[in-house]
C-alpha cells in the first residue's frame, strides 16, 4: 500500500517519477492569470491566522462546507476565523476524492511542513502550528511567493483601477514581476442599467472625458488600455457566458448604448450584439499593442438568488453552463483574423463537453507567426482537478500540439495556492509516463524532459514575451 501523498504522489511509473523529479519540479512558476490582491503584495501583508488566509475568500471551500451541512455564518458570515477553520477541519474527512483534499494537504506540506491529515482531531494542533508560522516575517505575502519560486504574477484589474499598488511594487524593485491584466467586463455588461450607468460615470472620471456613444466608449477603453500598457500590462482577459454571434450596425450600437444609459432594459439580442462588438474593439487594441487576450467562457453565475441578495456575488453559487460556444467564437476570431488584427489568444472553457470544440477551434486561426498563437487554456475552475486536467491535456494532445502548451495557472485569490502548479505538473508527467510505459511514445528522456520543462515554464515565458 502506497503512503498518502509521498514524494511520488500521482506518479504511477518510473518514467513519470523521472520526468517530475528531474525536470518539472525544478522549474519556476509563471502565474499568468490569478486574482491575488495586489495591495497585499505591495504592503507585504502578514496574516494573523490560517483561517484568514485559507477561508477569507475561497468559494471552493465554502461550497464543500455547505454541502457538509455547515451554516453560512461559518462560510461568508460573522463567525471568527478559529470557528471557521474548525468547520473546514470537520469537512475535510468528507472531502475524499475532491481536489480540495489534495490541495489542502499539499499546502500544509509545502508551506508549513505538516504531514498530518486535517480532521476535527488534529484541528487545534494544525491551527496553532500554521498560525505560529504565519505570524513570522518568513510568511509575509512576498515571502510566500518567494518560497514557491514564483517569477511572474499577472493580477486581474478593472480599466478604472489606478494601479497604484503595481506602481509601488515597481518602485520597490520587487524581484518577482507583478503586472496587471486588463479585465473590461463591466464596460460591456448591460444586464443592470443603473449599475452600468454608474460604471460609465466612473470610467469618465478615469479618462477625463464624456462617454456618450459606443464609439466614445471604445475611445475611453483605449485610453485606459494605453495607460495599462505604460504600467507593463501585456494581457487582457474577458469573462463571458458565451461569445455572442449577434451583429449590429454602428448606429444600432449607439442606440443600444443610449438606451441602457437612459435606464431602459435592453433585449438579449441587443446585449449580445453590444458584447460582440466590444470584444472585437478590444481585440484590435490587443493586437495593436502586442498583447495576449484571454477569454474565459461558460459559467452560470450567482444561481442562488436568495443568497446573492444577502451575501453578494462570487461566493460559490456558480455552475458549469451548457451554452453553445462555437458560432460566436468564429464570429469574433474570424473577424479579427480577416483584417490581420487577431492577437495571441488563450481560450478557456469550463464545460468539458466543449474540449474538442475549443481544441479544434484553436487550429483554425494559427498563422505561423509564432508557435501556438491560439492556445487551448488549462482546465479552469471546475476543471482544474485531476479528471478535468487529464481531459484537457488529452483533447489538446489529440487535436493540437501539447508540446506548445503554455501550461498551468492558479486563477486564485490565495497566496497558498501555488502548489496547484505542482499538482498539474505531476498529472502531466504521469500521463506522459504511462504513454512511455505503454509503448505509445518513445522513451527519449531528453526529448520528453525538454517538453515537460517547456510546458511547466518555458513556453509561457516565450509566448507572453514579458521580460523577467
Amino acid at each position: 500500500m502506497k503512503k498518502f501523498m509521498d514524494e511520488n504522489f500521482l506518479l504511477q511509473t518510473e518514467t513519470a517519477r523521472t520526468l517530475f523529479h528531474q525536470h518539472a519540479a525544478k522549474m519556476p512558476i509563471y502565474d499568468y492569470h490569478c486574482h491575488l490582491p495586489t495591495k497585499e503584495i505591495a504592503d507585504d501583508k502578514r496574516y494573523d491566522n490560517i483561517g484568514e488566509v485559507w477561508l477569507g475568500g475561497d468559494h471552493y471551500k465554502w461550497r464543500a462546507m455547505r454541502t457538509n451541512g455547515v451554516a453560512e455564518r461559518f462560510c461568508t458570515g460573522d463567525a471568527d476565523w478559529r470557528e471557521k477553520f474548525q468547520k473546514w477541519a470537520e469537512t475535510m474527512p468528507a472531502a475524499l476524492r475532491n481536489p480540495l483534499y489534495h490541495w489542502t494537504h499539499l499546502e500544509l506540506q509545502r508551506y508549513f511542513g505538516i504531514d498530518q491529515l486535517l480532521s476535527p482531531d488534529t484541528a487545534d494542533e494544525i491551527y496553532e502550528a500554521c498560525t505560529a508560522q504565519l505570524r513570522t516575517p518568513e510568511f509575509s505575502a512576498r515571502n510566500m511567493m518567494r518560497k514557491m519560486n514564483v517569477k511572474l504574477v499577472c493580477t486581474t484589474d478593472d480599466p478604472i483601477d489606478s494601479l497604484e499598488h503595481h506602481q509601488k511594487l515597481a518602485e520597490d524593485d520587487f524581484e518577482i514581476k507583478v503586472l496587471p491584466t486588463f479585465r473590461p467586463d463591466k464596460a460591456a455588461n448591460l444586464s443592470n442599467p443603473s449599475a452600468y450607468a454608474d460604471y460609465i460615470r466612473a470610467l469618465e472620471s478615469a479618462v477625463g472625458t464624456q462617454i456618450s456613444s459606443f464609439d466614445t466608449l471604445l475611445e475611453a477603453i483605449d485610453n485606459r488600455h494605453a495607460y495599462f500598457h505604460a504600467q507593463g500590462c501585456r494581457l487582457s482577459d474577458h469573462g463571458v457566458a458565451y461569445v455572442p454571434a449577434e451583429e449590429a450596425s454602428a448606429s444600432e450600437l449607439n442606440s443600444i448604448f443610449n438606451k441602457v444609459m437612459s435606464g431602459k432594459t435592453v433585449s438579449l439580442n441587443e446585449a449580445d450584439a453590444f458584447q460582440l462588438a466590444f470584444l472585437r474593439g478590444v481585440g484590435k487594441m490587443n493586437h495593436q499593442r502586442g498583447w495576449t487576450q484571454q477569454i474565459h467562457m461558460g459559467v452560470f453565475r450567482n444561481n442562488n438568488s436568495r443568497l446573492f441578495k444577502t451575501a453578494g456575488p462570487d461566493i460559490g453559487f456558480d455552475s458549469i453552463a451548457d451554452y453553445r460556444q462555437g458560432p460566436g467564437l468564429i464570429k469574433l476570431l474570424d473577424h479579427l483574423d480577416h483584417s490581420n488584427q487577431l492577437a495571441k489568444t488563450v481560450l478557456y472553457n469550463i464545460n468539458p463537453s466543449d474540449n474538442e470544440l475549443i481544441a479544434t477551434m484553436t487550429g483554425n486561426y494559427q498563422d505561423g507567426s509564432c508557435p501556438g498563437k491560439i492556445q487551448f487554456g488549462s482546465g479552469w475552475w471546475f476543471l482544474d482537478q485531476k479528471n478535468g486536467m487529464e481531459k484537457q491535456i488529452n483533447a489538446l494532445s489529440a487535436l493540437g500540439l501539447l508540446s506548445r502548451f503554455v501550461g498551468m495557472l492558479t486563477d486564485s485569490r490565495s497566496f497558498l495556492s501555488y502548489p496547484r502548479h505542482e499538482y498539474f505538473r505531476r498529472i502531466l508527467c504521469n500521463l506522459i509516463g504511462n504513454d512511455v510505459e505503454n509503448g505509445e511514445i518513445p522513451a527519449d528522456m531528453p526529448l520528453l524532459g525538454q517538453m515537460i520543462e517547456d510546458i511547466s515554464y518555458n513556453n509561457a515565458v516565450n509566448y507572453f514575451g514579458i521580460e523577467l
